[in-house]
């Protein structure tokens, strides 16, 4: 963290040499001593950055172990679900060997449970690796050389919008299994999710954004928004898919208030829509990849012409007589549309941010 610690005047001692008071607060705060030595690092601008031996030490021991080491201490009574969300923010850190010691000395059958299911199911890369009676440790054995960040976009977005695809079909023969399988798909983005956020922390870390494939830090943040909204594509979809069984579960119980078939006509624009929602998100993210300002800035004054259709399938929708629970799932898939469309625009802002200094 940054903190401005004021100016200091120069002085010139009787010997010639230049000398400048070091902030007490620093000092205090790095844990320095009289006799302490300092490295004196010079940068690209003319600044010069101060180091204290011992940091630069350990920083020199990391790099040899080449492994980022933390650990947890965890008491039997913690939520296991907690412990798990601790160890995904650590994975989410770049680290890569996370130990947990249990206090009591024993590890409970929930906790080891949990985070095998934590390891199995949403890290990617991860495995445990050793396990003793009071300690588990965690390796991530995957790289961002092995499994570049755009490769896992890539694959975020195939998974997402097949989600989104599937669970709007569903609607037209009410199959309520589909949520499974949906559920699970959500799963491999979530995992893609955190290990994309993994990598661009990693990257952001040791300055490596042109190993990424990057040309400034700037776009770490504009992949990190894209990661972002080809997650909410999926978790959108399991909501659609989930409302569908539970609109099953009504018919099968007559409860429905109006008992009357699907509308097919609306059933088909609302697929339509949702059809051309997708390809505007896909054409935002291939803008991104080919860094293509022109079509990124196409895609976003097609926005207006995709809004005016979901207006007159909105019109359409409440000339309709449908069951109010009929009526709201339709409403969720168009919104569910809409949505989609205003990621492709993000996607497609985030574009024009990084290559808006190339054509000017």
């Amino acid at each position: 963290m940054k903190q401005d610690l004021g100016y200091r005047r120069i002085q010139r001692t009787g010997r010639g040499s230049y000398i400048v008071s070091l902030p007490k607060e620093w000092v205090l705060d790095v844990e320095l001593e009289r006799g302490n030595e300092l490295d004196f690092e010079v940068q690209d601008d003319s600044s010069l950055l101060l180091v204290p031996r011992k940091v630069l030490e350990g920083r020199k021991t990391s790099k040899e172990t080449g492994l980022r080491e933390c650990s947890v201490l965890v008491d039997r009574k913690d939520d296991p679900e907690s412990v798990c969300r601790r160890v995904s923010s650590l994975y989410a850190i770049s680290a890569d060997l996370i130990h947990l010691r249990f206090k009591s000395g024993k590890i409970p059958l929930g906790h080891r449970a949990a985070l095998n299911n934590l390891c199995k199911n949403l890290l990617l890369g991860s495995e445990i690796i050793g396990e003793t009676s009071d300690e588990i440790t965690l390796q991530v054995l995957i790289n961002h050389p092995d499994f570049p960040v755009e490769r896992a976009i890539r694959r975020m977005n195939v998974l997402a919008l097949s989600a989104n695809r599937d669970s709007i079909l569903a609607l037209g023969n009410m199959d309520k299994s589909v949520a499974e399988s949906i559920a699970e798909i959500c799963n491999d983005v979530e995992r893609l999710n955190l290990y994309v956020i993994r990598q661009l922390k990693y990257g952001l870390e040791r300055n490596l954004f042109k190993e990424l494939g990057f040309k400034s830090p700037k776009e770490f943040l504009g992949y990190r928004i894209v990661a972002n909204e080809i997650k909410s594509i999926a978790h959108n979809a399991l909501n659609i898919a989930n409302s569908i069984a539970a609109l099953k579960n009504m018919i099968e119980d007559q409860s429905l208030l109006l008992n009357v078939p699907l509308d097919e006509e609306l059933s088909s624009q609302v697929l339509e829509f949702n059809s051309k929602a997708q390809s505007h998100f896909e054409q935002s993210l291939s803008a991104l990849f080919k860094r293509d300002y022109d079509h990124a800035d196409r895609l976003i004054s097609d926005m207006k012409h995709l809004t005016g259709l979901a207006n007159e399938l909105t019109t359409v929708m409440l000339s309709k007589k449908m069951d109010p629970n009929v009526s709201s799932i339709f409403r969720l898939i168009l919104d569910s549309s809409r949505r989609i469309i205003e990621y492709g625009r993000n996607v497609a802002e985030v574009t024009l941010n990084r290559t808006v200094e190339e054509i000017s």
